[in-house]
């Protein structure tokens, strides 16, 4: 089994359960930020989406003692353009709860960061205030993608739907996603290779779809070579969490794009 299937096989087992529990949020008294896709559409400087993340599969404990709140705060003050907070608990250390504590404490659009594969996740997630939802196209079938895609935009959210090849893009063209991110982590291997968003960046023609570049950019000139294959925004988690100076490091990033 590749890592993504044992994740897959967790968040299976976690929809049961969660479905037996039920939700217990009112929906209704929750803010939800500004829309990430409209903030990202027509900017001259690269978007940042701050993620937070305590842990990963690949990289095992990157910050877990962090306190949410307090790292969206620096996140929010650094420039950041909207804030992903990873919620899967078993392989992330992540929870609902982190992603609930970050929405009360800023006003940007907040991701959340997980492996959905069913409605009930993305009621979860707008209930605690996510304004963005994840749909991982190496996780689900196409129909089942369109139909939770479909899902979250009647509810009123916005879905970065996440692409690692060829193929995969053109499900997001199926779909019909306006935001694509392009993972540049193979989920079977978790090995991660820039040059991904350089040559799927370049398949995206229409000027009005937003282009995300995700993983493995750690500095300036990593930010500077995704922006100019064509991202508008960026999708960093393990460095800024493990930076000693946040608000330097995502200045770092915030590099001008050259836009047509």
């Amino acid at each position: 089994m590749t890592i993504l299937d044992k994740i897959l096989d967790k968040k299976r087992e976690e929809v049961r359960q969660l479905k037996q529990i039920g939700l217990n949020y009112d929906v209704e008294t929750v803010k939800h930020g500004a829309s990430l896709y409209k903030n990202f559409l027509n900017i001259n400087t690269l978007s940042v989406i701050s993620e937070i993340k305590r842990a990963s599969p690949s990289k095992g404990d990157i910050n877990v003692g962090m306190e949410p709140n307090e790292q969206a705060k620096l996140y929010e003050l650094g420039g950041a353009s909207a804030i992903s907070v990873l919620t899967d608990a078993p392989f992330f250390k992540g929870s609902v709860e982190d992603l609930s504590s970050v929405r009360e404490t800023v006003n940007l659009p907040i991701l959340n960061k997980d492996f959905i594969i069913d409605e009930i996740q993305i009621d979860r997630a707008r209930q605690a205030g996510a304004k963005v939802i994840l749909l991982i196209a190496a996780a689900l079938d196409l129909d089942r993608l369109k139909e939770l895609y479909h899902y979250a935009c009647r509810l009123g959210l916005e879905v970065l739907f996440e692409v690692h090849n060829e193929v995969e893009l053109d499900m997001a063209f199926e779909v019909g996603a306006n935001i694509i991110g392009i993972n540049n982590r193979d989920l079977k291997t978790f090995e991660v290779d820039l040059a991904v968003t350089e040559k799927l960046a370049r398949k995206v023609t229409d000027p009005n779809t937003v282009i995300i570049s995700e993983s493995g950019i750690m500095t300036r000139d990593d930010a500077k070579r995704v922006a100019q294959a064509g991202a508008h925004g960026i999708l960093v988690g393990e460095s800024l969490m493990q930076s000693e100076n946040v608000l330097e490091s995502l200045k770092d990033l915030q590099v001008e794009l050259a836009r047509t």
